[in-house]
């Protein structure tokens, strides 16, 4: 028998199929990337603070001291919020279909043991992949609106996003998911500061464009969240 809805569902496979061959060129596979140049200490796994500790100590941090953050604490924060768990590939925080459309780049500019710079995280060998920008503290901080927060802190962990990723399968709920995956993503690295004594706060008001041509992101790529970070002043 003649089905009429043969078409349509052509169609949809073909749309759908269409995307995801799109998310495939953004994916920014590691095979693809040229090698690490800062391998990082391997998280702690077992110890530290309980949970229930740091969701009580975990508040907004805007003012930050001058001391350099240690390498360890940052490869640890890094980790938390996009670590490698096990050998499938699964991350510290959930991902949609485990198509994990974040990517964590590192604006260092007190870290102990690290070049003042922008690195790019890579979960797969915990490392970090320095990027060719050469932006300065006050060229972020003009970025974020002129939020003192960004100028002043050690570090900024800024959470982007290859939506293309998500879109293959989702197709129009892929935004919201990928939103969802930011959140739970700075509410780790959150967390993870406060076990560890380190400031942090989630930012959300920055000039896009400023931000994604700072970090030099490739098409399809774009800034969801920042995060500075250092020790309290």
């Amino acid at each position: 028998m003649h089905d009429a809805r043969r078409p349509d569902a052509q169609r949809r496979a073909a749309i759908a199929g269409a995307l995801a061959a799109a998310g495939a060129l953004v994916r920014l596979p590691a095979a693809a990337m040229p090698p690490a140049d800062a391998r990082l200490a391997p998280p702690d796994t077992q110890g530290g603070m309980a949970l229930q500790q740091a969701l009580a100590r975990r508040r907004s941090v805007r003012r930050f001291g001058d001391r350099p953050l240690a390498l360890a604490a940052v490869a640890q924060l890094l980790w938390a919020a996009q670590g490698i768990t096990a050998s499938a590939g699964w991350r510290t925080a959930p991902s949609a279909g485990a198509l994990y459309p974040l990517e964590l780049h590192l604006v260092a500019t007190r870290i102990d043991g690290l070049d003042a710079g922008v690195y790019r995280y890579l979960p797969a060998g915990h490392a970090l992949q320095r990027s060719p920008s050469q932006a300065t503290a006050p060229a972020w901080q003009q970025a974020a609106l002129g939020q003192p927060a960004v100028g002043s802190a050690a570090a900024v962990v800024v959470i982007a996003a290859v939506e293309a990723r998500s879109a293959g399968k989702y197709a129009a709920r892929a935004g919201r998911y990928v939103v969802f995956e930011a959140g739970a993503a700075s509410q780790n690295l959150a967390l993870q500061a406060a076990a560890l004594g380190v400031g942090s706060v989630v930012i959300g008001a920055f000039d896009d464009a400023a931000i994604s041509h700072l970090l030099r992101l490739p098409p399809g790529e774009q800034p969801i969240v920042l995060m500075p970070i250092g020790l309290p002043g």
